[in-house]
């Protein structure tokens, strides 16, 4: 099946209407992410961790549901507590983490809630061995490491982007391809800033995974660019820009519309525990595919028009094998 056969959308002509699209999106973003601050989580801010089993002594009481859990605990007064499974749900093994650093003040808390309103569970049971198995502090400390290693992980991924792409293609693809993934985390990053939605280190794997994705999709219409470089010399340059953006207009619709099927059904069916994730993923597709069609070619062309590299550059692309 091939779609977009022989589309001929201005993609380089209308340019700047995009360009203004996305400074509007990222200045809205940087924004929300000054005025109401990024709402990590204890991953990065540091909290305790408590795992509890709550498999019941007597058989006749049916297995706990971890939405009922998570409800208990949320009206207790934790309502940033995350929580879920620890190996087979059919274990009733959960893990919930918190904020604070009172060890002691909030695993009696804890205890409390789970006597008062989950009895049937813990009838019978020895509290402090049985229904609680593990407790363990993440400092502040370190949870702000994890946070810096986390930046550092998304800026070290893009330094290596940007060499690969300067050695494949020329160094101004590298840089825009580098710019349009940075439009594409801020807007991300700043939905959630907005939303206060929790930043946890799954969230964190969501964008990290999804800057692979963006730049993918960039690198094949940078491919199909040096191609048409090749073949269609006597051409204009945003001739040969707007025709390759074109040209691979259906494998990246295709591509992002398949794996947004995916990310959206995991969204609605997957559970709470994946919920997160499942929308990074989403806004993360959208806004990728945008950057890859409306962006970071543009960028590259914009670049080559104000800085007069044009010539040097198609010199460059058009040597290489």
């Amino acid at each position: 099946m091939r779609l977009f056969q022989n589309a001929n959308y201005p993609f380089v002509e209308k340019r700047y209407i995009f360009f203004v699209i996305s400074a509007v999106l990222i200045v809205a973003s940087i924004l929300g992410i000054i005025i109401k601050g990024i709402n990590w989580s204890t991953d990065f801010t540091g909290g305790v961790s408590i795992v509890i089993n709550m498999q019941p002594k007597d058989k006749q009481v049916p297995p706990l549901e971890i939405e009922h859990l998570r409800e208990v605990i949320n009206d207790a007064g934790f309502k940033e507590a995350e929580i879920q499974f620890i190996g087979d749900p059919s274990n009733a093994t959960f893990q919930i983490k918190v904020g604070g650093e009172d060890v002691n003040k909030i695993r009696d808390q804890i205890t409390e809630v789970l006597t008062t309103k989950l009895p049937e569970y813990v009838q019978g049971r020895d509290l402090q061995t049985d229904v609680i198995r593990q407790v363990d502090v993440v400092g502040a400390k370190a949870g702000m490491e994890m946070r810096n290693n986390a930046i550092m992980a998304v800026l070290i991924s893009m330094v290596f982007m940007i060499i690969y792409i300067w050695v494949r293609y020329e160094l101004t693809f590298g840089l825009m391809g580098i710019v349009a993934l940075f439009h594409d985390v801020i807007i991300l990053v700043g939905v959630f800033a907005f939303t206060q939605k929790e930043f946890t280190m799954t969230i964190l794997a969501a964008i990290l995974t999804l800057v692979g994705y963006s730049i993918n999709d960039t690198i094949v219409i940078y491919d199909r660019l040096r191609e048409d470089l090749k073949i269609y010399r006597k051409d204009s340059v945003p001739i040969i820009f707007n025709r390759a953006i074109n040209k691979t207009l259906g494998r990246t619709v295709i591509t992002g519309s398949t794996t947004f099927a995916t990310a959206i059904a995991l969204y609605f069916f997957g559970g709470p525990v994946i919920h997160d994730f499942a929308l990074a993923m989403s806004l993360g597709i959208i806004i990728g595919t945008y950057s890859s069609i409306f962006i970071a070619s543009n960028l590259v062309l914009e670049t080559f028009v104000h800085t007069r590299t044009e010539k040097q550059a198609i010199k460059h692309l058009t040597k290489k094998k």
